[in-house]
């Protein structure tokens, strides 16, 4: 992931200031289980970074892009869509991945696994009429892994 861009804390307050609290302490607010995804902006090409609930099964991560319900995608989703090459920071391990977004049966399992995972999901489906898009956060072949906080790391 080229992470030239400057690092851009989200204009939304809770997520500022939860990226803020993982990145200090390697928890979330109520001490749930989320990673921090990495992203570079579609537009900005600047450095993003958002918690997500930690969906995760053989050493491949789920992105469930549900934005809570809402009637749009999450900005997080487009910048995957443009640059699927992203950084995962699942504790103390940092890692590069590439994203896909799962359809089908592949779609089902996943969004089964989430569901079990982090129950409100399914609430979260039936407040929109958008399709809730999964994505598979899958390590490229020679994929890398550094401690957090290391030299080039960015979430």
């Amino acid at each position: 992931m080229d992470t030239a861009g400057a690092y851009q804390p989200s204009p939304v307050a809770w997520v500022r200031e939860e990226v803020e609290l993982i990145e200090r302490t390697g928890v979330a607010v109520g001490g749930r289980r989320v990673v921090l995804l990495g992203t570079v902006g579609a537009r900005s090409g600047a450095l993003r970074k958002t918690p997500l609930m930690r969906v995760e099964l053989g050493g491949v991560y789920a992105a469930v892009a549900s934005m809570a319900g809402a009637q749009r995608h999450p900005a997080w989703y487009a910048n995957v869509l443009a640059h699927p090459v992203v950084q995962l920071r699942d504790g103390d391990e940092v890692s590069e991945r590439v994203a896909r977004e799962v359809t089908g049966a592949e779609r089902a399992r996943w969004w089964s696994l989430a569901c079990t995972v982090f129950p409100s999901y399914v609430t979260y489906q039936s407040r929109t009429r958008r399709r809730i898009p999964v994505l598979l956060l899958e390590r490229p072949a020679g994929g890398r892994e550094r401690p957090a906080g290391g030299p080039g790391t960015a979430p």
